[in-house]
C-alpha cells in the first residue's frame, strides 16, 4: 500500500491552476528524498520534513503560496562535529506577479518585500521546501557544553603569541598597576 502523501503532486504549472479557488497540498517527501535534501545540506540526518499549505489567486496575474514548514534534523557541531539536534517550524510565504522582471545589474536595491517573485511556469514544491528549510537551521550549531578552545601554533622553539601579546597596551594596564601598587614615584612638586 503506497503513501497518500507521497502520490501528492510536487509540482504545480501555475497555468493550469485554478483561477478561483485554493489549490491544497501536503509534501511529505519518502526517506530517500530526505537522505538526498540531507547530503545537499551537509546535515547529519533529516528525520522528517513536511511542507503543508496551499496556493491561491490573487487577481489575475498573482499567486500566493502560504504554508508551513516543520522538520526534524541532525547537524554537526561547529566545534565537536556530534550531532545537534534541530526543529524547525517556520512560516513559508511566496507571492508571484506575472510580468515582475528580475532586477539586473551591478548593484540592484533589495526590495523590502523579499517573498515576491516572478510568476514561474513550474511551482516546485520540493524546491521551496529544500530553500525555506536551509534558510530556517542554525547556521552554527554547537553541541551542549562545546566551546572553543585556545590553540596556539608557532615553530619549534618560537614561542606562540597568543590573545594578550596582540593588544599592544595590555602591558600598560600591569605597570599602571606596579606603579600603584608601590606608590607614585614621582617626585613632590614643591
Amino acid at each position: 500500500m503506497s503513501d497518500p502523501a507521497s502520490a501528492a503532486p510536487v509540482r504545480f504549472r501555475t497555468g493550469a491552476l485554478s483561477p478561483r479557488k485554493p489549490t491544497r497540498f501536503r509534501f511529505l517527501p519518502d526517506a530517500p528524498a530526505r537522505a538526498a535534501l540531507a547530503e545537499d545540506l551537509d546535515l547529519l540526518a533529516l528525520h522528517a520534513l513536511e511542507l503543508v499549505g496551499e496556493i491561491r489567486p490573487v487577481g489575475r496575474d498573482e499567486l500566493v503560496l502560504e504554508a508551513r514548514l516543520t522538520a526534524r534534523a541532525d547537524q554537526a557541531c561547529g566545534i565537536t562535529l556530534a550531532p545537534v539536534p534541530a526543529v524547525i517550524d517556520e512560516p513559508v510565504r511566496r507571492r508571484y506577479v506575472a510580468g515582475l522582471a528580475t532586477p539586473e545589474g551591478d548593484e540592484v536595491e533589495m526590495p523590502e518585500d523579499d517573498t515576491t517573485e516572478p510568476m514561474p511556469e513550474v511551482i516546485d514544491l520540493s524546491d521551496i521546501a529544500a530553500e525555506a528549510l536551509a534558510l530556517a537551521l542554525p547556521l552554527f550549531p554547537r553541541a551542549p557544553g562545546a566551546e572553543f578552545g585556545q590553540a596556539l601554533h608557532a615553530e619549534d622553539g618560537v614561542t606562540p603569541l597568543s590573545d594578550p601579546d596582540l593588544k599592544p597596551f595590555a602591558g600598560l594596564q600591569g605597570l599602571a598597576a606596579k606603579l600603584a601598587a608601590k606608590g607614585d614615584p614621582r617626585p613632590e612638586e614643591g
